[in-house]
This record gives C-alpha cells, structure tokens and sequence, in this order.
C-alpha cells in the first residue's frame, strides 16, 4: 500500500511543479506556436472493460512490481478521495475524446489490473528487437485487453535510449471464432541504468535542457518512478489511437498523439518534458 501512497503524491507533485513553475514559460511558448487540430480519423476506441495485463520480462523486485501494479489499479478506482488531483481525476480527462465521438450517448472505458507474467530467465536474450516485443505482447491475453510489456535496466530494446523509452501499437492477434482480431501493446523499459537522464526526468539530471537539481523519487526507485512517467503517457495514446486510426495529428506513419500532440506544450500549462504534466481534453492541447 505504501507504494501506492507514492504513486499518488508523485502524480500531485509533477502536476505542481508543472502548473507553478512551468505555466508562465509554457504560455509563452505556446503564443509563438500556431495552433494544431488534434484530429478524429474515424477509427474505433478502446471502450468497455479493459484488463491492462504486465509481462515482466527480466528481474524486477516484488516491491517494483508493486509500484507499477498499484498505479494501474489506481485509475479506474470507485472509492472518492479528498486528496486531489488524484491519478483516476487525471485520467477521466480521457472521457471527453468519448464524449466527441458520440455526446448522446458515449462509450465508457474502465481500465483494470489484469494478469501477471513473469519472464526472469530472459527467453529472448537481453538484446530484444521490435517484433520480440510484440511476441512477448502476445503471450497476454488478445480480447479487451492491453498487453504490457515492461523490461528490465538490464535489458536493451532496438530504439531504446537513441528515440525512444517506450512505445505503443497493435498486432494481429489468434483468431477468435474464425475472426481476425488486433490486440494493443505497449513497450517500458528500465531506464535507470541505461539512460536515466532522457528517460527518468524529472528523478535524474537532464542531459539537454535546465540543469536543476532532480526531483527525488518518490518510491526511491529513479527506473521504476521513470517507467510509471512513461507508462502513463503511453496509456494515454494507446486508449486513444490503440490500432492507428483514432485520434492524433500529423500523417498516419508518424502521429503526434494525446501525449505529444502540441510542440513545445504538453497540455495545459505544461512543457513536453513533463510527459504527464497537466493533461489536458481534447481542446487543450494547444
């Protein structure tokens, strides 16, 4: 429980720094940026129940499972709580995209803690392509599902660190009752060793940009606090635009999405940096 306590303050705390520190830098930026349309193409949402199950490839302690798992149970909650903002506050910000698709009567999404796989022999090796991640994507389950595929500090994935500390896409999947189906999956990796300083800002010193002093990690795990950042804008994206065709701007083969999807702000009143700052609806964007 106490890491879930963590998750908590450290969502309160990146939205603090992110309102009161960065909002006046942000606006200004934002007023020398033409605005962008953050798009609908027309392609189906994730709605209904959806079970967020975790492939933990390589070796994570029970306690760095916990943070991740305790996070992902934390955004769809039903119990109130005082403390705000709170993750399930910030993530019902996702609701407006559902309401614009259909304001009469709009679809729901209720994310869940799904199964658990663990993979600590490294089945691939500790060097993993792009297309070894969808296989391991695809040992979780294929319908109404998001399948998580979350790597260890020791482990290098193709793009890891050079573009990327994470992504998202969908896969054909096994056919059910003679239907094709597509899964979604999203890829996290451990940077704590590898490249803390892109990857686990604000919880390491920055390798571009101010050089202030780093925010100390609330779970005292810099790679774990890090993943949770990235984890968060991926399931963002993924809710969102989970097989291509949902909602971004920019062209289809490289799509600027619910996290990305204004230069040089991030939501409301937050820098790009901030991956979850202050999230903002549809209309926030820019």
């Amino acid at each position: 429980m106490a890491s879930f306590v963590s998750t908590q303050y450290l969502l309160q705390l990146v939205l603090f720094i992110s309102f009161f520190q960065f909002n006046l830098a942000a606006r200004r930026l934002a007023e020398t940026q033409q605005p962008l349309l953050f798009q609908y193409h027309n392609g189906p949402l994730l709605t209904g129940k959806i079970s967020i199950n975790l492939i933990w490839y390589g070796k994570f302690k029970p306690t760095q499972r916990a943070i991740i798992s305790d996070f992902i149970a934390s955004l769809s909650t039903s119990t109130p709580t005082t403390a705000q903002p709170s993750v399930a506050t910030w993530w019902k910000t996702t609701e407006k995209y559902y309401h614009l698709i259909n304001s009469k009567k709009p679809s729901t999404l209720v994310l869940a803690l799904g199964t658990q796989i663990l993979d600590e022999t490294y089945s691939f090796g500790k060097s993993l392509s792009n297309q070894q991640i969808i296989e391991l994507a695809s040992k979780g389950a294929q319908k109404n599902a998001i399948n998580v595929v979350l790597t260890s500090a020791d482990v290098a994935v193709d793009g890891f660190c050079m573009s990327k500390c994470g992504t998202h896409g969908s896969s054909k999947g096994a056919s059910i009752q003679g239907k094709s189906n597509k899964f979604a999956y999203i890829w996290v990796g451990n940077s704590e060793t590898q490249c803390p300083g892109q990857c686990a800002w604000p919880f390491h010193q920055p390798i571009y940009g101010p050089q202030s002093p780093p925010l100390v990690a609330p779970n005292n795990d810099v790679g774990l606090d890090g993943m949770v950042i990235n984890l968060a804008s991926l399931l963002a994206g993924t809710t969102t635009n989970p097989f291509g065709n949902g909602y971004f701007q920019g062209p289809k083969d490289a799509p600027l999405e619910a996290a990305s999807a204004c230069p040089g702000v991030y939501g409301k009143g937050g820098l790009p940096w901030l991956r979850w700052g202050s999230f903002g609806g549809p209309h926030e964007w820019c």
